[in-house]
């Protein structure tokens, strides 16, 4: 672990989420660390950078209450962190198109916000929701892409003889 006013690491960073995070689950009931290990590595697929990295590690800290938001201000964090875990924390009764509007006006955050919803979209982990809910939560994911301005995952080109 680092000193208490050195910068936090990405080693830091990521035990100090998956503490935060070790007693929930995702819908699915899996450790919810797998998520945010899944969105970590989705950026650093994407070329994202460490910071964009430890704000995917934290992107849900505050909105789940894994982590105070105080706690992220004080937070030994560059504040490019600070600013990407904000703008990808949803609020209570916010509208839609004000979230993706702060995401995107936010630099690094699209990036985050682009790999959250690539897993929470992955169709191996819809798959085993309610169909009521998966029906839900993909119109959610669709249209959260959209105001993003992401395109929809292609699939591979098809080989030609």
């Amino acid at each position: 672990m680092t000193a208490p006013d050195a910068p936090l690491t990405l080693t830091d960073i990521e035990a100090l989420a998956r503490a935060a995070h070790a007693d929930q689950r995702d819908k699915a009931g899996r450790p919810y660390a797998e998520h945010l290990a899944a969105v970590a590595e989705g950026v650093r697929a994407r070329g994202g950078s460490d910071e964009q990295i430890a704000a995917a590690w934290l992107h849900d800290a505050v909105e789940d209450d894994a982590l105070p938001e105080r706690w992220l201000a004080g937070a030994a964090l560059p504040q490019q962190v600070k600013d990407m875990v904000l703008a990808v924390t949803k609020r209570d009764g916010e509208e839609l198109a004000a979230y993706a509007r702060r995401i995107l006006t936010t630099p690094g955050a699209l990036l985050v916000k682009e790999a959250d919803l690539a897993h929470n979209a992955d169709p191996a982990r819809l798959a085993v929701l309610e169909p009521t809910t998966r029906t839900r939560l993909t119109e959610k994911y669709a249209q959260v892409r959209a105001l993003l301005g992401l395109t929809a995952p292609q699939p591979p080109a098809q080989q030609r003889d």
